[in-house]
């Protein structure tokens, strides 16, 4: 039985679909095998696997709306053993359509419910806002990463977010975990890197990764050839982080 995992954050730029699409790669590469969920309608994490988006004809949206069954929405990447569920623009408006179906909220853990057995992992890539489709990616998901840059303002959107989780918990899905906070964009030369992660260490602990992302032109690179890191520079810094990450994620769940 495989791990749904979301990686939420509603404030933008902090590195989530760089770091989905690349975890995703490294884990792969670790012989797990792994599905990407792209629930954001910018469709970043489809192109950034090499998904041409103006061809996708089945997409999240599909499912998500029409009860289209996912497994035929399944893209296979370049990298073995890593598939792809792709977005569409036509997501932004899946919200408002969603409005009145029954269970609202659970649509999407209907949708991933009969996948969970073909991966080991199942990553869903969240859009930067806390919207229905969000809380969908929540009460589908079994754990919830969080990605935080390590800039000056990074911490005032956690409580946000930790609120909203601690309400699908309450409601929702029970059984919701974080598994863990991840600092992205991190410089050790800067003392400010260094005083946000104790500020983040301090209260929540065990919970941060000890693997932070530094911060590193090679992931940008990538995503923009529609490729992970690793298959654009494996001896990058940024393909490094991310494997060291996925051993992290995967010693955390064996």
């Amino acid at each position: 039985m495989g791990k749904i995992i979301a990686l939420a954050n509603q404030k933008g730029g902090v590195g989530k679909t760089t770091t989905t699409i690349n975890l995703a790669a490294s884990l792969a590469v670790l012989e797990k095998k792994v599905l990407v969920v792209d629930a954001d309608p910018q469709a970043n994490a489809s192109s950034g696997l090499g998904v041409d988006i103006r061809n996708v004809t089945l997409s999240i949206y599909e499912c998500l709306v029409n009860g289209e069954d996912a497994r035929k929405a399944i893209v296979q990447t370049e990298v073995k053993g890593l598939d792809i569920i792709p977005s569409h623009i036509d997501l932004v408006g899946a919200e408002i359509e969603m409005l009145n179906m029954e269970t609202r909220e659970r649509i999407l853990k209907n949708v991933l419910q009969p996948l969970k057995d073909d991966y080991d992992f199942v990553l869903i890539d969240c859009s930067p806002s806390l919207g229905l489709i969000t809380v969908n990616s929540l009460t589908a998901a079994d754990s919830v990463i969080i990605p935080v840059q390590c800039e000056y303002f990074a911490l005032e959107g956690i409580s946000k977010l930790l609120n909203t989780i601690k309400i699908i918990k309450s409601k929702l899905n029970p059984s919701l975990e974080i598994e863990g906070f991840l600092l992205t964009m991190y410089d050790a030369r800067l003392r400010l890197a260094n005083q946000i992660y104790e500020e983040v260490k301090r209260p929540f602990r065990e919970l941060v990764f000890d693997t932070v992302i530094q911060r590193n032109v090679k992931l940008s690179e990538a995503s923009s050839y529609g490729k992970p890191v690793l298959l654009y520079d494996a001896d990058s810094k940024g393909a490094l982080n991310h494997i060291q990450l996925a051993k992290e994620l995967i010693s955390k769940n064996s």
